[in-house]
């Protein structure tokens, strides 16, 4: 399909000859600087409207993802109230980085004076209904009644007004995590640094709201008399705009660059007051640099495109009239309280080989969606990036919506679409690096290395082959945040899951790191102070001017105080990706069955910081990567291809896949987090890797990488394997619909009381309560068990309600779900009650209490029960 505007022609299907492969590990290398990666950022105050520099070159740093934090046994962590709980990491810090903020910085070699910055530029005027499984039975009671308005996602944000708080003390931190006392000096100046940058935006440019507006004075602006173009590129000698509109005349319309190297011109209307430069025409900054001459994708462009046959994108005027505009039409829903995501990738989500649409998503898969009983959609590979096989993580235009996918109104529609079915459309967004592509991206923008991004080897990530961003610059900052800000305030986002954040907190990203939990590892010289401030001030403008949005942060390191409130002197993140549970199914899945181990499980679930939220997943896109595994295809393998049809015998392999299919996935939710997320396709186990469309990749060294002949087969999702019911794939996303549902209506991730009863190895069985639900997983491949007693603390009648053993899920029907189960007093596994049970091998249960009976209050000893805490304590049986 082909996009036309003004006489552009926009692809769906990119150009076909870039070379490099993004794989899980998110590794992307190429010989050719255009083909590469994701972003990165800097802190050198070149301010626009402040004329001071803050350029640090100190040895504060950056991190990628790793391996993940365990608590040593031996340790005693009282701060995370329990030893199923995540003990954290330290880093380092250079002694500089204790200086004053001015001792951190360089001065540029324009000196600025402060006091005439506000005034430095000129203003311009500026579903279907579904039948659930009958384990889904109607037992709720009053108290599960008011759990389903807890998820309800028909509220609506009300207008409040956009006031970010001021930081606070800073000092709550410390109560929460006594362990953190003794590395105050370092959590101290972290917080004084975020304040003085709170300061200083406030004092020069009018507050963190004005700041995060850049969009409207950089790039494109439109006023009623013409349009003004500005673009900050100090290294550059000389600039001009060029574009279909001047004929790309370099000599037509010369910019003049300020003190500060911003460039700018001004074009006045046509004698018929049409816009000097027609929406949908071509447009470039032709610069002179130190590198040589060059054309350059404006840094601030809101759309590019590649014409068909072409390599390198063009900048593209997007200024559609009034009547063209979508005008968003539904209000954005309320952020549910327990979060569940359905991660996807809208090229990517068509079960034909090619690239999918916005439009196609919005009517074809957001349905789905809602349908799954998923109540947030995470989207990848929205910001621009000329490297289809990256998977959106090499952007090279921040500001610029895929137009692989269609234009932005489109996009908009599709969201506007997911409001409409009180979906959460949350953007997969990318500061943590850029693409190392000098034609489309900003790398070299200015023909210097060290204009977005730290010179030399700090601003390389030598694995991803991009650039990082110097968060220590001022244009920087203005740059991020005006960018995390545009994608709320113009596409209405709900918000963000920050990419590749463990990258950006640590100077060496995290690579060939192996996080101990020892606190050293978190604060001291390996830590980028500057990236951490800017993590604070992001969230700070995220939930001061969207107070219902959602910030997620993919950290594989258990940085103390993530998600803690800025104010208390935390990072500020809502939630953080539980990035280890996957890693531990992928563990165990290469083990036999004998050798799996029930409290290593509970332990990997359970081992998060206390009062800091997690999403935990069993798997997302990454397992789905050529080169790596789903779980289905590590469970069933080649035997997916010939055994999958409910009209041929299955095998003991499938059998087996499709039961510890469903296990993992409720396990997972039930105890790994507040939050859970799938990647789409894997709810019904998706036969296929994802493999990019890509040609062969010659090394520098001359080894030449097989590609795929630049093919689409295995860059779709079949979403039709799913839906056949003849299939045994169906009874796969059947059983996660029922999650989802059963979720949606007791809330139990977010559920206060957890306890964790039994975890017996004996017999392979775990056993856990959430508010009114009993857990039973019986994990043993052979034994089921009759009459099984299980503990439980409220008295009264349980059913179950959620069966994963039932025909409709692909089961072998051996529970009775008219049965009803009654409690007995008496302790047993720490439980002052109890009932039985009958057990089937490679089974997950659940029961739901849905007659309560009033009894004396239970007298429990220290340590054995917390209704206070969100983490759970664990009991040996």
């Amino acid at each position: 399909m082909v996009y036309t505007i003004s006489g552009i022609r926009f692809p769906v299907v990119p150009s076909l000859n870039k070379s490099s492969l993004r794989g899980g590990d998110r590794r992307t290398s190429s010989s050719h600087s255009f083909f590469l990666k994701k972003n990165s950022s800097s802190f050198s105050k070149t301010s626009l409207y402040a004329k001071f520099s803050h350029d640090s070159e100190t040895k504060s740093s950056t991190i990628a993802e790793s391996d993940k934090v365990l608590i040593p046994e031996d340790q005693d962590n009282s701060a995370s109230v329990t030893d199923q709980l995540e003990n954290p990491d330290i880093t380092s810090e250079d002694a500089q980085s204790f200086q004053n903020l001015e001792d951190l910085t360089m001065k540029d070699e324009n000196k600025y004076n402060v006091d005439e910055a506000a005034s430095s530029y000129r203003e311009v005027g500026d579903d279907k209904g579904s039948v659930m499984p009958s384990s889904l039975v109607d037992v709720k009671t009053d108290a599960q009644a008011k759990k389903t308005s807890v998820h309800s996602d028909k509220k609506v944000k009300t207008d409040k007004p956009k006031v970010i708080p001021p930081p606070g003390a800073g000092q709550k931190i410390y109560e929460i995590d006594t362990f953190l006392q003794a590395h105050r000096q370092h959590l101290d100046f972290r917080y004084g640094q975020y304040k003085k940058i709170r300061e200083e935006i406030d004092k020069y440019e009018g507050g963190l709201d004005a700041f995060s507006r850049g969009y409207e004075k950089l790039g494109f602006t439109r006023s009623a008399t013409g349009i003004t173009y500005r673009e900050w590129a100090p290294g550059a000698k000389s600039a001009a705009l060029v574009g279909d509109f001047n004929n790309w005349n370099p000599n037509a319309d010369v910019m003049t660059r300020d003190d500060f190297g911003v460039w700018e011109i001004f074009l006045p209307n046509n004698a018929d007051g049409s816009p000097p430069i027609p929406h949908g025409s071509r447009v470039k900054i032709h610069m002179d640099t130190p590198s040589g001459i060059k054309d350059s994708i404006p840094a601030w462009i809101k759309f590019s495109v590649q014409a068909p046959g072409e390599i390198p994108y063009n900048g593209i005027y997007y200024d559609p009239p009034e009547e063209e505009k979508y005008v968003f039409k539904h209000p954005q829903p309320k952020r549910p309280q327990s979060i569940r995501i359905y991660e996807a990738h809208v090229g990517m989500s068509s079960p034909e080989p090619k690239i999918n649409t916005y439009a196609n998503f919005r009517d074809d898969v957001l349905p789905r969606i809602k349908k799954l009983g998923y109540n947030a959609v995470q989207i990848m590979a929205i910001q621009e990036h000329s490297y289809y096989a990256s998977f959106g993580y090499h952007v090279t235009n921040f500001f610029a919506p895929s137009s692989r996918f269609g234009t932005p109104e489109d996009l908009k529609s599709l969201i506007d679409r997911a409001h409409e079915l009180g979906l959460l459309v949350l953007m997969d967004i990318v500061h943590s690096h850029a693409s190392s592509n000098t034609l489309d991206g900003l790398n070299m923008f200015d023909g210097t290395d060290a204009h977005y991004f730290h010179s030399g080897s700090r601003g390389y990530h030598w694995m991803w082959d991009s650039r990082l961003f110097n968060y220590g610059s001022w244009e920087v900052l203005r740059y991020l945040l005006s960018n995390a800000r545009w994608w709320l305030d113009e596409y209405k986002f709900d918000g963000f899951r920050f990419d590749g954040v463990t990258s950006m907190m640590y100077t060496h990203h995290g690579l060939q790191v192996s996080f101990t939990g020892n606190y050293n590892e978190y604060f001291g010289f390996a830590t980028d102070v500057e990236a951490v401030v800017y993590l604070m001030l992001v969230n700070d403008l995220i939930h001061g001017l969207y107070p219902e949005a959602v910030s997620i942060g993919e950290d594989v390191s258990g940085m103390p105080t993530f998600c803690l409130p800025t104010q208390d002197g935390g990072i500020g993140f809502n939630y953080r990706l539980h990035m280890a549970v996957a890693d531990k199914w992928i563990d165990l899945l290469k083990k036999k069955d004998e050798d799996w181990r029930m409290g290593d499980i509970v332990h990997t679930l359970t081992n998060r910081r206390w009062l800091e939220n997690c999403v935990v997943y069993a798997e997302s896109h990454d397992q789905a990567l050529v080169g790596d595994k789903t779980l289905a295809f590590w469970l069933m393998d080649k035997d997916m291809y010939d055994f999958m049809a409910l009209d041929r015998p299955s095998t003991p392999l499938i059998d087996r896949g499709i039961a510890l299919h469903k296990m993992i996935r409720l396990i997972t939710m039930g105890l790994g987090g507040e939050g859970y997320l799938n990647f789409m396709g894997n709810e019904f186990g998706h036969p296929e890797w994802i493999d990019f469309p890509r040609g062969d990749q010659h090394l520098p060294n001359g080894t030449v990488v097989p590609g795929n002949n630049n093919s689409y087969d295995k860059c779709r999702r079949r979403f039709d394997l799913g839906d056949a019911e003849y299939l045994r794939y169906h009874g796969m996303q059947e059983f996660d619909r029922a999650m989802q549902h059963l979720e949606e209506r007791y809330g139990f991730m977010i559920s206060e009381h957890q306890y964790i009863s039994r975890k017996n190895e004996g017999d392979r069985v775990i056993i856990f309560e959430r508010d009114n639900l009993v857990f039973v997983f019986n994990f043993h491949w052979t034994n089921s068990y009759s009459d099984y007693k299980v503990g439980c603390l409220k008295p009264g009648k349980y059913k179950i309600v959620l069966d994963s053993d039932e025909s409709l899920f692909g089961g072998f029907n051996r529970l009775n779900h008219t049965a009803e189960y009654f409690t007995s007093e008496g302790w047993y596994d720490d439980r002052p009650r109890s009932f039985l049970v009958y057990a089937p091998c490679r089974t997950a249960v659940v029961y739901a209490l849905v007659d309560g009976v009033e009894s004396e209050p239970v007298e429990l000893s220290v340590g054995v029960e917390s209704e206070t805490i969100q983490q759970s304590v664990e009991v040996e049986p």
